[in-house]
């Protein structure tokens, strides 16, 4: 609506414009997400309070089923399966590793999802897209702190000596899997928006996560008996975050963490980490710029 002068001073005159409602320019992309920080942060309240909607415990869930999964690789594998044999502190090197697996699944299957999911709020609310998918990597991300809370206690009853160098460590962990999460929330989101069958594909690749990278497995034996395909392990996104991430706290739990650090983790671990995280940053700017050029078509194909 545009108010015009009448000649002669009379008044302004209410011309009404019939146009549509547009979403907001998406050539700013992610940057367009953050400047609406607001939206962002009600949609991500909104995804919380919906998972722990009508449960007496609420929020305790984040912390009791951590606990469970490390109950289960405490016990069941460690000590009835013995999988423990020849490493210390298992439990703590498998849950290290399933913190940063966990949050990239949860990143990935919900992000995929998430347009599809807030179809009638795509439809009817001139937002950034991107935001759908950058707020299910956040509420993933909100479920990694009692996981993180779990395994600081775990590793100070095992003897943990934190260092420098392991928190270095934690910090690239995690930013590879935000960064990584989220291009590929992008574009599996507005894949699946065209094709549904996208979302049933993520669930397949996801269980092969959790087997492809050394998490129930070491690195060592990786070394022991594939050391020709070394490389596919030590610069796989996902394995290189495990890794950092057990070096930040697993390792800190062994007798002799100088020695672990030799023989259980790869070489320059922390500049490889850093150069696969600048890989991962390239991979969202790819992301953001295909997400970009297909986004518009999507009210349409929602309906």
């Amino acid at each position: 609506m545009t108010d015009l002068a009448m000649p002669g001073g009379t008044g302004p005159v209410h011309r009404i414009v019939d146009a549509p409602l547009l979403p907001p320019s998406s050539n700013q992309g992610l940057l367009s997400v953050f400047h609406r920080r607001y939206l962002l942060k009600l949609l991500v309240q909104r995804e919380v309070s919906a998972r722990y909607q009508g449960s007496v415990l609420g929020l305790l869930w984040s912390y009791i089923n951590p606990l469970s999964q490390f109950f289960i690789y405490w016990f069941i594998m460690g000590q009835v399966i013995g999988a423990h044999r020849g490493v210390e502190n298992y439990a703590v090197h498998v849950f290290a590793g399933f913190v940063v697996v966990h949050f990239f699944i949860e990143t990935f299957t919900a992000g995929t999802r998430s347009i599809v999911r807030n179809k009638a709020l795509v439809q009817k609310m001139a937002v950034p897209r991107e935001m759908f998918p950058v707020a299910s990597m956040l509420v993933s991300l909100y479920h990694v702190g009692p996981q993180v809370v779990i395994l600081i206690v775990a590793c100070l009853f095992s003897g943990w000596t934190p260092d420098p160098g392991g928190m270095v460590a934690m910090v690239l962990g995690i930013l590879i899997i935000m960064v990584l999460g989220t291009a590929l929330a992008l574009l599996f989101s507005v894949a699946n928006v065209y094709f549904r069958d996208f979302g049933s594909l993520v669930s397949i690749l996801t269980n092969f996560v959790r087997f492809g990278v050394p998490m129930i497995f070491t690195y060592e034996s990786i070394k022991d008996r594939f050391g020709d395909f070394l490389f596919l392990v030590e610069w796989e996104p996902i394995a290189d975050a495990v890794m950092l991430m057990q070096r930040a706290f697993w390792v800190g739990t062994t007798s002799d963490p100088d020695a672990t650090i030799r023989t259980s983790m790869p070489t320059h671990l922390i500049d490889r980490g850093v150069v696969v995280l600048v890989a991962s940053v390239i991979f969202l700017g790819i992301s953001q710029l295909v997400f970009s050029r297909l986004e518009r078509r999507i009210p349409d194909s929602l309906r």
